[in-house]
């Protein structure tokens, strides 16, 4: 009986570290900008692009953003949203460091916050736009999330 017992205890602990130690989904907002400006989201949603003016654009071509020649980073509307660094970090409009771009090779930078968590990768050429890029297609997914909890 005390091996049977034992043998059940050991299977009860057995199946509860394998269904806690289940790997969780990572569901961080990520983009990825491409070598011709593309900007995707991690699943590969053309979400818009960096044209040759340096503007972003989204992809009805419509004016999302531009970075001025003093990093400030301006909506379509004027409206300043934060401050883009050459060296890749971004500030907001409250001028704190909300993300910083790391090289990872010749033609890749990540995406990272201040304690380094990855939010995608850019190409070297966009590395101005990488911290702007995310954060401004981060507000708009944020907003759509509100408007679908607003309809129920």
């Amino acid at each position: 009986m005390k091996k049977l017992l034992f043998i059940l205890f050991i299977l009860t602990t057995t199946a509860t570290v394998t269904v806690n130690a289940q790997v969780k989904k990572d569901t961080t907002f990520k983009i990825i900008i491409t070598d011709k400006g593309w900007i995707r989201d991690a699943g590969g949603t053309q979400l818009g692009h960096i044209d040759k003016d340096n503007i972003v654009r989204n992809n009805k071509g419509q004016k999302l953003y531009f970075i001025d020649a003093g990093g400030n980073v301006i909506d379509a509307n004027g409206k300043k949203l934060g401050t883009a660094k050459k060296n890749g970090s971004y500030y907001n409009i409250n001028g704190e460091n909300v993300l910083n771009t790391k090289d990872l090779d010749k033609e890749k930078c990540a995406i990272l916050d201040p304690k380094g968590h990855n939010f995608g990768t850019a190409h070297q050429n966009y590395k101005l736009h990488a911290c702007a890029a995310h954060c401004y297609f981060l507000e708009q997914e944020k907003k759509k999330a509100e408007a679908k909890k607003a309809k129920v």
